[in-house]
């Protein structure tokens, strides 16, 4: 596990304060019932914004803090356990686009309305039902971008989308020539396929050849973080029923069988821990991080699938009905192993990174 600096301790501190007495569970139920296309309270997010977290990894020159993707992980790992929906996610990852490789121009422009929470922006990339970045059709011809992009998260609530096409990245303002049409996923938040036909588009001309596969590491452990939220608080929710719930005149929790099934997950929770901290330390550090963010998002699916799939079981029928929290965590779940890449991706992109 990651050793905390007293500052990564304060932020995680606040960050789960917040979101376990303002942000829990029952506020996504709201947001869910309202059925507002963004999909989420902008209220809530722009108190986010008021206490910097909008801000964790944009330069204090731009308004930001600058207290690096640890510190951000740990947010984001709070409100994962409360399923607090939010754009901050697909905000940070926009971000660090425009950091790696923003102009000057494009950094003093966009950072501080990202980092306050004026804006809100997201990454468009994928075209198809699946994540390939390498089957990208987008082009760009005097300017002007055209071309679909699939599942794109937090879409409504965005200003700003950071668009990948042949030829690069280009920040693409939301207006004319930009498309939205919904896509409802089983976890009830923002998505959508859009459709780009001459808008106005502004080169991310920086960060050389990689910076498509920089971002996406970036955003691979960022959503990796709120996959261990996620999977800490399914863990603890069923700890804590099997120690409640009695069944044949016994308290679950006795039974040895299911003893070891939760010591199974516990291991693979630390596993998965370590993972995506090491995740988040590699992208601070600059070193390993393609391998690093690869085997965090790896770890993070697999480790979130089982202990989902557990936690329903372990629930029992009751698990799946509406009146019970832990199957919003397995339907958040799905959405999101597929996110910026599937197991079945990511170990195969991992085989490829060992062979250069």
């Amino acid at each position: 596990m990651a050793v905390l600096n007293e500052e990564h301790e304060m932020l995680r501190d606040m960050a789960r304060e917040w979101a376990t007495n303002e942000s829990p569970v029952s506020s996504f139920r709201k947001v869910r019932a309202a059925g507002e296309p963004q999909a989420y309270d902008t209220a809530a997010y722009a108190t986010m914004a008021e206490m910097g977290w909008a801000g964790v990894i944009v330069p204090e020159e731009h308004g930001g803090s600058d207290f690096g993707f640890m510190s951000a992980g740990l947010v984001i790992e709070e409100l994962g356990k409360t399923l607090t929906a939010s754009p901050l996610v697909a905000t940070t990852v926009a971000a660090s686009a425009i950091i790696l490789g923003g102009s000057d121009e494009q950094k003093a422009k966009w950072l501080p309305r990202l980092a306050s929470g004026e804006t809100v922006a997201t990454l468009a990339v994928d075209e198809g039902a699946h994540h390939d970045p390498s089957v990208i059709e987008t082009s760009v011809s005097d300017g002007n971008l055209s071309g679909k992009k699939a599942f794109v998260h937090e879409a409504h609530g965005a200003d700003l989308f950071v668009v990948a096409a042949k030829d690069g990245l280009y920040l693409v303002e939301k207006g004319d020539g930009v498309t939205l049409t919904t896509r409802k996923l089983t976890d009830q938040r923002s998505h959508a396929d859009i459709a780009f036909d001459g808008a106005a588009a502004d080169k991310l001309a920086g960060g050389g050849e990689s910076l498509l596969d920089d971002v996406l590491d970036r955003a691979r452990v960022l959503t990796a973080a709120e996959m261990l939220g996620m999977a800490q608080q399914v863990f603890d929710t069923t700890l804590d029923y099997l120690k409640q719930r009695v069944q044949f005149n016994q308290v679950l929790a006795t039974f040895q069988a299911l003893q070891h099934r939760m010591a199974d997950l516990f291991a693979d929770l630390a596993q998965m821990r370590s993972a995506v901290e090491a995740g988040l330390q590699a992208v601070d550090g600059g070193f390993g991080v393609a391998r690093a963010a690869t085997i965090a998002k790896a770890e993070a699916n697999r480790v979130l699938h089982t202990i989902s799939n557990q936690g329903i079981q372990l629930h029992g029928g009751i698990g799946m009905t509406d009146e019970y929290d832990v199957g919003f965590y397995l339907k958040r779940a799905r959405v999101l192993e597929a996110a910026w890449g599937s197991s079945s991706y990511l170990k195969d992109r991992f085989a490829k990174l060992g062979s250069y």
